[in-house]
């Protein structure tokens, strides 16, 4: 269907030029779904931009894009557009954006039926609905009116595949679908990727970083670094037993849930001018020699392992956890902080607290939290785990003192932040130094620095908040960067000259400076790919081992959550449904819900994480469902009417607690499950 042939593409601006690819090759078939993976920057949606014929400004490209028996390169406008239509389809990284905001979302999928398949206006719309319930769109007649604002990410990138498959392309393109979602709908997307293929007899090229979750959808991998194809092949093989250095670097740089170590790869990807002479990847390798350094290596078959193919004058051979550290990260012992913690004042505590977000118009409102209750003390690090709109990042605001509880009290090192009954909040002077006691670190590190003042004023902001001298705060700003090992240089740069990787760590460096007695971490790595995240989630790490400061981290990422929380509390609709030490909960999950997340969760070598067994839910979420009874109980399969009903509190099942009733008779339903026909 699609066949790469030698493709490289040279981007020249004024004063510059870079090889963004050099000889890149391979095929897509009918029917198949193939991973592109790599690190950002290394020329993957660059690929994409050739197939759809969207090379940007200044490119010049040679080789040969063929379709069919087409030359995408070489095509005229009217071509490309029924190219674009009937022949290919893009699917974005960013759902939200590709979607225009002024017209409702069923508008712009009629639009595009009636232009490419040449449709009435009302059959169109029907087969716009008929496409919308395909892709799991609940209440898709309704949905049609909606606007691109009104959608949860997962049902906007649903929507995108309904814009995609919409003229039943032959080949539908996936540019990072599944960043920025949690576990549960990042599986149910890349399923909807998977039964294109199958079903439709598609093929699908998936772009991404994300190696764990490509690994369970992908039939062929290939592996792109600095532009060049290094390693491609069935991804069974290429994911389990790679060959080439640089694909066990990302192997061993993806967390997983199981609690398997990472290692980070020190250095970054060139950025090359030209293409290149030798193995792009020397410079990083560890089994690199001078051969490496005078000459690139040839694409050559992997003996016996028929289209495995890499460019490597060292292959590997070895299994790939033979590259990892015989001992991996653990936690403290819950018992021994939980025993030092109450021998200290609590840096954290928030009893009972509920958060609702009242209706501008004076009925109704959003209930976000619901009596979440949490204690932690120093040195301790608690994960927070949860779907997107399940309350977590309104957690850490109500931490922060962004938003105030609705009832409850919420203290910081003993002080309250905002106004809380019988908690007076300290005002003036008094209240700009209570609020460095507690920082956040940002989901988008670059967007959360300021665009017009270099970083170093950045960094130190919260030093001039509490009144430091000069002398002071140059003082702890040296500091602090030493700690992040970045260059005192880049202190007068701005956001936009740093990588994603330098800016986390400004942004890190930004909450340490004012020595606070909490970190709060909301979804500090889930923008950066896997490379870079591995590197982050060390500094992450050693940040969160300090002894007398605790930390908070949230994430839709369970893989990370386990690799350095003490505790980890699972958030659903607002309510803490489990709770309990990080092992305990990942490896014996209690709760319907903890189970699904987990069973939900993308693993490499392809097992699940939890011995009783994983949870199928029956439907999305929606936050009605959190009015009465379980909040679950719209989406559990085990659900009876005293669900329905009664409230659900958390009970103590061993080590951790579950808000579940049916918890001791859960392994018997869910074995039952299993074996139903």
């Amino acid at each position: 269907m699609l066949s790469i042939e030698n493709l490289s593409v040279t981007i020249r601006r004024p004063g510059r030029q870079v090889a963004a690819l050099s000889d890149v090759s391979f095929a897509v078939r009918p029917g198949e779904v193939v991973g592109l993976v790599g690190e950002s920057g290394g020329g993957k949606s660059m690929v994409a931009r050739a197939i759809v014929g969207l090379l940007p400004g200044g490119s010049h490209a040679t080789g040969r894009v063929l379709f069919g028996d087409s030359d995408v390169l070489r095509m005229d406008d009217t071509a490309l557009a029924a190219h674009r239509g009937r022949g290919v389809a893009i699917c974005f990284q960013n759902p939200r954006g590709a979607l225009s905001p002024t017209r409702t979302i069923g508008k712009q999928l009629v639009d595009r039926l009636a232009t490419h398949r040449e449709m009435s206006g009302e059959r169109a719309r029907e087969a716009a609905r008929e496409l919308f319930e395909a892709v799991g769109i609940r209440s898709p007649q309704r949905r049609l009116d909606a606007y691109a604002h009104e959608l949860s990410g997962g049902m906007a990138q649903r929507v995108m595949i309904s814009l995609a498959t919409g003229c039943a392309p032959e080949l539908l393109i996936a540019d990072e679908p599944t960043t920025g979602l949690d576990v549960t709908l990042t599986r149910e997307i890349l399923r909807q990727f998977r039964h294109a293929a199958d079903t439709d007899g598609r093929g699908v090229l998936l772009i991404s970083h994300d190696l764990a979750s490509i690994a369970e959808v992908c039939d062929r991998v290939v592996v792109l670094y600095a532009g060049t194809v290094v390693e491609s092949g069935p991804a069974a093989q290429v994911l389990r037993e790679p060959a080439h250095p640089y694909t066990r670097a990302l192997l061993r740089s993806v967390p997983d849930v199981g609690g398997r170590p990472v290692v980070a790869t020190p250095g970054a990807m060139p950025l090359l001018t030209e293409a290149p002479h030798n193995c792009p990847f020397v410079a990083r390798c560890a089994h690199a020699d001078g051969t490496c350094s005078s000459r690139r290596p040839a694409t050559v078959p992997v003996p016996g392992g028929g289209e495995w193919s890499l460019a490597c004058f060292h292959p590997q051979t070895r299994p790939l956890d033979a590259d990892l550290p015989q001992t991996s990260h653990t936690p403290v012992a819950s018992g021994a902080v939980a025993a030092g913690a109450d021998a200290k004042p609590a840096v954290l505590e928030i009893e009972d607290a509920h958060v609702v977000y009242r209706s501008r118009f004076g009925s109704g409102g959003h209930h976000a939290l619901r009596g979440v209750t949490l204690r932690l003390g120093p040195g301790e690090t608690l994960g927070v785990v949860g779907e997107s709109g399940c309350g977590k990042s309104t957690l850490a605001k109500l931490v922060m003192g962004l938003v105030a509880p609705t009832s409850g009290t919420v203290t910081v090192a003993g002080q309250a932040l905002v106004e809380q009954p019988g908690r007076p909040r300290p005002r003036g002077r008094a209240l700009r130094r209570a609020r460095t006691r507690a920082q956040l670190v940002f989901q988008d590190p670059i967007g959360s620095l300021s665009p017009r003042r270099p970083v170093g004023d950045s960094i130190a902001e919260p030093l001039r908040a509490a009144g430091l001298s000069p002398a002071q705060r140059q003082e702890r700003v040296t500091a602090v960067l030493d700690r992040m090992e970045l260059d005192r240089s880049i202190l007068q740069r701005y956001p936009h000259e740093l990588s994603g990787g330098q800016a986390q760590r400004i942004g890190i460096a930004r909450a340490l400076v004012g020595e606070p007695d909490l970190i709060v971490f909301d979804e500090p790595t889930s923008a950066l790919d896997v490379t870079v995240q591995a590197q982050i989630l060390d500094v992450i790490a050693d940040v969160a081992a300090d002894a007398d400061r605790a930390s908070v981290f949230i994430s839709h990422d369970l893989a990370t959550v386990r690799g350095f929380a003490d505790r980890v509390v699972v958030l659903y609709l607002g309510r803490v449904v489990e709770e309990g030490p990080v092992d305990v909960v990942f490896d014996t999950p209690r709760h319907p819900y903890t189970r699904a997340l987990l069973g939900s969760a993308p693993r490499l070598g392809g097992t699940t994480g939890s011995d009783g067994g994983a949870v199928e839910l029956v439907k999305d979420l929606e936050e009605a469902d959190a009015a009465t009874g379980c909040p679950l109980a719209a989406r559990c399969p085990f659900v009876t009417d005293r669900c329905r009903t009664e409230q659900q509190e958390l009970q103590s099942y061993g080590e951790s607690r579950a808000a579940c009733w049916r918890v001791p008779e859960l392994p018997a339903l869910i074995g039952r499950q299993a074996v139903t026909p």
